[in-house]
């Protein structure tokens, strides 16, 4: 065993992030000691040499930003975490995957402590940080002027096989090379061993090569625990300010097991305790007391803070100055940092007259969005190549690109320059990565970030939209061409169960408005929402905008569902449920079946959640138990069971669609006046339970 005295202070550091890590791994009986113990030099090297952060306040703005992509490594991230300062005890580390811990077996977003974002499936923090390169240069190019670099920090992140192996890594890394985010440096965890083998068995393309043709400054380390080497390359990335940059570390997973280094068993499993004994007499430490923490490496580490409070000290001084020189810039900014929505952001949005015809929502969201990002600095987004189908395109406010690639408008320019100051965002046919790009985004105070496509492209989206509710991330989601009723492009282009699956999330609020104005106030709901994601399911087709004079305002969206309207007695025989394009549905057959003398309540439900929210006594008030419900709503029935009960129905789609013109679709499908009518007659013949 070697003598403690006698190693390198950089040696002792990179020992104990190691020995913690296998230690809390070992008593949790379950984890992921591998990549801790053959990512630490990298990881030491980044925090102890590069990373500017304060541990004594994690949510310093101008703070660099780090991904541990590869998060099922948490206990890295844990380890440099407590020892460099942040309000996370030796306690906690102790407490490594149990119940209501701070160290969970996956990094989860806990920003107060200094863990910036979620993750453990793999690919999308590597995608994540990109969103975060945007969201710094997106603000630098707004706020900065000459001498006063008010925003100016880097992404890094440690990223590994797996996560270069997923798709949405690709999405990310291609769209990161075109739009040059120069100050983006990874690490890769060159390994060569996934969870369950060598990467040879399924992994053998040239991954330089691979990144230097996305447009990327690559570099390889021959050597993991060569922290020169690592220092030297991170030196040279930072200096390449045009191109992103990777790292390839060649490190070796489980370093210091004798038995199990370079193998996947040091993958996903505890070492064993006789292991651990002897990585730690490998690797010269003393095998007792567990979780051993040096003096000598505690002070050393905890000299971020000493660093930190300096580094955000002269910041504070600069932004002082700053705000003096450029008073308007500093207020708008700073109510950015407190991530405050402008004061009037919600005034002169779009008011829709009554009008049969209609217009689509998708065009109604595409107009209040384009209000309210007139007066929302943090409003930012794009869509999967499909802005004219969207309506999505802000006009005017610039297209967010290198100011390498300014060459004027092209085809699909929304006007306002090419710099890193625009706001549109072009992703490309990207639908994966602009859900994860986006989560990034949200991470900043002050962004809203929004994405566009079809709503059955939503399945390319489901991970990040997962990922966004579960770190109550504000990203709002514009889901187009909602149903059967965008016609011709047929079932695959046409969804039915994207809807129930987007209401199966947890956390995020699904909102299908039936006419213009209520898009106008889903947009509201979904600006207001600063804790959770939303998702609003626009048609493609026209819809009728209802006279509110003769239904209920539709500010009644905020609870989910509302009576529209009701019988002049109030005594409604049976209430018709309908959400999006088919609202304009119900209120026709509500028309037919009075002239039948039978008595409807009419109720737009846009919202599960939203509903779901509400009061008992407010859901009993708009959908009584004792009265028949008809639900009315072009995708799957499943759920309406909840709403409609056993004397109720819905007409639905519980099959796929179809190539034909809309309303041959429409009728063929049952969504027609007479069927619901139909439908409505049968339900006051059946006998009440």
């Amino acid at each position: 065993m070697k003598n403690l005295e006698a190693v390198s202070l950089d040696e002792l550091c990179i020992n104990t992030i190691r020995t913690l890590s296998i230690d809390a791994v070992q008593k949790a009986n379950s984890g992921h000691p591998g990549l801790p113990l053959g990512a630490a030099p990298m990881g030491y090297v980044l925090w102890d040499r590069f990373l500017k952060h304060n541990p004594k306040n994690p949510l310093w703005y101008n703070r660099d930003r780090f991904v541990l992509s590869a998060g099922h490594g948490s206990m890295l991230l844990y380890s440099l975490l407590h020892l460099t300062g942040y309000p996370l005890s030796l306690e906690e580390i102790k407490n490594f995957r149990q119940w209501k811990s701070l160290t969970p077996g996956h990094v989860e977003r806990e920003a107060e402590i200094g863990v910036e974002i979620t993750t453990g499936p793999l690919g999308q923090g590597f995608a994540n940080g990109v969103g975060m390169a945007i969201a710094e240069a997106y603000l630098a190019a707004r706020y900065n002027r000459p001498g006063f670099n008010i925003i100016d920090h880097y992404t890094y992140a440690i990223v590994s096989d797996g996560d270069l192996m997923e798709g949405v890594a690709s999405e990310a890394a291609s769209l990161a090379g075109h739009l040059k985010l120069g100050k983006m440096i990874y690490l890769y965890d060159d390994n060569h061993i996934t969870l369950s083998a060598a990467t040879q068995l399924s992994y053998s393309e040239d991954r330089a090569a691979r990144f230097e043709s996305y447009g990327w400054h690559t570099q390889k380390v021959s050597d993991g625990n060569d922290i020169d080497a690592i220092d030297q390359a991170i030196k040279k990335a930072r200096e390449v300010t045009d191109r992103p940059s990777i790292i390839l570390v060649r490190t070796h997973i489980g370093f210091g097991s004798p038995h199990k280094q370079d193998t996947y068993e040091a993958h996903g499993s505890p070492l064993g305790p006789e292991e651990v004994k002897l990585t730690k007499e490998n690797l010269g430490w003393p095998t007792e007391p567990p979780f051993y923490e040096p003096k000598e490496a505690l002070d050393h580490m905890h000299e971020a803070i000493k660093k930190g409070e300096k580094a955000e000290k002269q910041w504070n001084e600069l932004l002082a100055a700053y705000e003096k020189k450029y008073p308007d810039l500093a207020k708008e900014l700073k109510q950015m940092m407190k991530n405050e929505l402008p004061k009037g952001w919600n005034e002169n949005l779009p008011q829709f007259p009554a009008d049969p015809k209609g217009i689509a929502t998708r065009a109604a969201s595409g107009k209040v969005l384009q209000a309210l990002s007139d007066k929302m600095p943090g409003l930012i987004g794009g869509s999967a190549d499909l802005n004219p189908s969207t309506y999505t395109e802000l006009k005017n406010a610039g297209d967010f690109e290198s100011p390498d690639r300014a060459v004027g408008d092209q085809q699909g320019s929304s006007g306002g320059g090419w710099s890193y100051a625009g706001k549109n965002i072009h992703y490309g046919v990207r639908e994966h990565a602009m859900g994860s790009i986006s989560n990034g985004l949200a991470t900043y105070e002050g962004i809203i970030p929004f994405t566009a496509t079809f709503l059955t492209f939503s399945d390319y989206m489901r991970p990040p939209i997962r990922l966004a509710a579960l770190m109550k991330l504000q990203v709002i989601y514009v889901f187009t061409h909602d149903s059967i009723g965008l016609g011709e492009d047929g079932p695959t282009h046409q969804p039915v169960e994207h809807v129930a699956a987007l209401r199966a999330i947890p956390r995020l609020n699904v909102i299908r408005p039936g006419d213009a104005n209520e898009t106008r106030v889903a947009w509201q709901v979904a600006i207001e929402s600063r804790n959770n994601p939303v998702a609003l399911i626009l048609s493609r087709q026209n819809v009728p905008t209802l006279d509110r004079q003769k239904f209920a305002s539709a500010e009644g969206l905020r609870k989910g569902a509302y009576i529209l309207s009701d019988p002049k007695d109030g005594k409604p025989q049976i209430i018709l449920i309908a959400t999006g394009s088919e609202v304009g549905l119900i209120v026709a057959a509500q028309q037919k079946l009075e002239e039948q003398k039978i008595a409807v309540r009419l109720v737009s439900m846009p919202s599960w959640e939203l509903f779901e929210a509400q009061s008992k006594e407010y859901k009993e008030s708009v959908l009584p138990r004792s009265i028949p419900k008809l639900s009315v709503e072009a995708a799957i029935s499943q759920g309406w069971e909840r709403y409609v009960g056993e004397n109720g129905a819905s007409i639905s789609v519980d099959d796929f669609g179809a190539s034909a013109p809309a309303a041959v679709l429409m009728k063929e499908y049952g969504f027609t006046v007479e069927n619901v009518c139909k439908h409505a007659l049968k339900l006051l013949e059946k006998p009440k339970h």
